[in-house]
């Protein structure tokens, strides 16, 4: 019970510097994309999923926030919740979801996309396996030097971080390795930052900075207010973009803080590329109109919950019986 009232700060966004202005850099035009779970910038594209629930597709997004593509692989996933970077045109496609921790593996998939409706039925299928029990995941990151996937699990107090073989086999399960403790709690996506020596995992209201691969914090930051934040990549200056669940919803783009930067820059890793201002973006790129400094209200009445909760069910685990 000690354990899970040391969490209360961060569930309360005290140990969690503000994140900076946001933009609304567009907004998903496809009523199909309901859940948008996962999050890549491929080229010039972005590449999103619905997570369980749907059958095995992707969208392809342009800047503008139409759909340009649809990439069916595979008629019933278990339980996709997360997208990474797999090459040029094609994806890591996370199947790695488990509410009630049951499933015995979790699974990814190698998946090519791009502009059009296509039907991809040769895919490169592999079955990862943890070494401690079955646990639910919804971020899967991959290095962009090697190739190597990561994939970081989602507790209510915290999760871990697990690295996939090097060279995967399609033959027999993967195993699973530790490689870092202590991960924000509830996470949902992640993203190697541009310097390759550093990670961001978000959760629904705040993110952590992490150096890459061996998962060492660096910092915490509040993330704008979104209705169920569940999306995250980097873009090649920087900045990040956000995504969240729901019809027709927001994609964010903010810049890391100042604050979490310098201190990037102290933890012995190059630093990552700082973004411009959105008036220094082509016409094209360039995010909607209104600067927002959005901040979410509900997670701190929430935290202020928990936290009640906990301390409750601490003073009657003490009373005297």
């Amino acid at each position: 019970m000690l354990a899970g009232l040391s969490a209360i700060p961060l569930l309360l966004g005290a140990a969690a510097v503000p994140s900076e202005e946001s933009r609304v850099a567009f907004t998903l035009q496809d009523p199909d994309i309901l859940e948008s779970s996962g999050l890549v910038l491929l080229d010039d594209w972005f590449v999103t999923t619905n997570d369980s629930g749907d059958s095995g597709r992707l969208f392809v997004v342009d800047r503008s926030g139409e759909t340009v593509g649809v990439t069916h692989w595979d008629d019933e996933p278990r339980d996709v919740e997360a997208l990474a970077a797999a090459g040029p045109g094609e994806v890591w496609v996370g199947d790695i979801g488990d509410n009630r921790a049951v499933r015995s593996s979790i699974e990814v998939t190698r998946v090519p996309v791009g502009p059009g409706e296509r039907e991809v039925d040769d895919t490169d299928t592999f079955e990862l396996v943890y070494p401690d029990g079955a646990q639910d995941a919804e971020t899967l990151v991959s290095d962009p030097a090697t190739g190597r996937l990561f994939v970081v699990t989602k507790g209510f107090l915290g999760g871990s971080a697990y690295a996939a073989p090097a060279e995967l086999s399609a033959d027999e399960p993967n195993p699973l390795t530790p490689v870092g403790t202590a991960i924000l709690p509830m996470a949902t996506d992640g993203t190697v930052l541009p310097d390759g020596a550093h990670v961001v995992v978000r959760s629904y209201t705040a993110a952590g900075v992490y150096t890459f691969p061996d998962f060492e914090k660096v910092a915490t930051f509040t993330l704008p207010s979104q209705e169920q934040g569940e999306g995250i990549t980097a873009g090649p200056d920087g900045a990040l973009y956000l995504s969240t669940e729901g019809e027709r919803t927001d994609v964010l783009r903010i810049a890391l803080p100042a604050s979490v930067r310098e201190a990037m820059s102290s933890s012995g890793a190059p630093p990552a590329a700082t973004a411009p201002a959105a008036d220094t973006l082509p016409v094209d790129q360039r995010p909607g109109e209104g600067l927002t400094t959005r901040r979410a209200v509900w997670p701190w009445a929430l935290g202020g919950l928990v936290g009640l909760l906990m301390i409750v069910v601490l003073l009657r685990a003490l009373r005297p019986r």
